[in-house]
């Protein structure tokens, strides 16, 4: 495998990749389940929001391919990029390609989004956010209003996320699942000083301790939840 392919992935994005997806599937069920499953719901939230930042800072300190500056491209090469794909055409990436580099900023917005509106929603029964005492009840129901609502855009751009990883692997031959499983292209995709060496494990460590830290500082001080039957 060494001689045969190049790492393009390093492991934090590999683990938040993945755990991401739990998250959010554990966040639908504990949803679905009801009422009494709110705390798990809760917690999956919490995880959303620690990944997804994570993934917005390491956009910024990553490896090479994880850099929002490494894969992010204006409109013009978007839209090349976008044609070529239609007409087969399209270019091979080491990393996102064009459009993938938009789906990943679209899902990282919209589920920081949903992770921040549900600390301040509430289930209009005996279950409220930890941040719910911050907002007037009218204001925490207008931000559970979006949550729930903002939940099907998010289902649709992960359909539409699966779709483009499905064409890639049996239109383009490009095996997107497993390289995000183990990190590797096969050589000729990966162009000569593309590869990355270090996964830079221990500053992944290090921003998460930080954001877990600083997420239970803001929940423990938050306001006591309490209903407010005026509001």
């Amino acid at each position: 495998m060494e001689n045969t392919t190049r790492k393009v992935w390093d492991l934090p994005v590999r683990i938040f990749h993945w755990s991401l997806l739990a998250a959010v599937i554990g966040a639908y069920l504990t949803n679905r389940l009801g009422v009494t499953y709110f705390r798990y719901h809760v917690w999956c939230g919490y995880a959303v929001l620690v990944l997804v930042c994570f993934r917005i800072l390491w956009g910024l300190l990553g490896t090479r391919h994880a850099r929002f500056r490494h894969f992010l491209r204006g409109p013009l090469t978007t839209a090349r990029y976008g044609a070529g794909l239609l007409r087969g055409s399209a270019a091979h990436m080491a990393g996102h390609n064009p459009l993938g580099a938009l789906m990943v900023v679209l899902l990282l917005a919209m589920l920081l989004t949903q992770a921040v509106t549900g600390l301040f929603g509430n289930d209009e029964i005996f279950n409220f956010g930890p941040l719910y005492g911050y907002v007037s009840n009218a204001r925490s129901l207008a931000l559970t209003s979006l949550h729930r609502r903002l939940f099907y855009w998010i289902l649709a751009a992960i359909a539409l996320h699966v779709m483009a990883v499905a064409y890639h692997r049996y239109v383009k031959g490009e095996r997107l699942v497993v390289a995000m499983w183990h990190g590797r292209k096969p050589a000729a995709l990966v162009p000569d000083g593309e590869e990355i060496r270090s996964s830079r494990l221990w500053l992944a460590v290090l921003l998460v301790a930080v954001l877990c830290a600083v997420l239970a500082w803001v929940v423990h001080r938050a306001p006591v939840p309490v209903a407010d039957p005026f509001n």
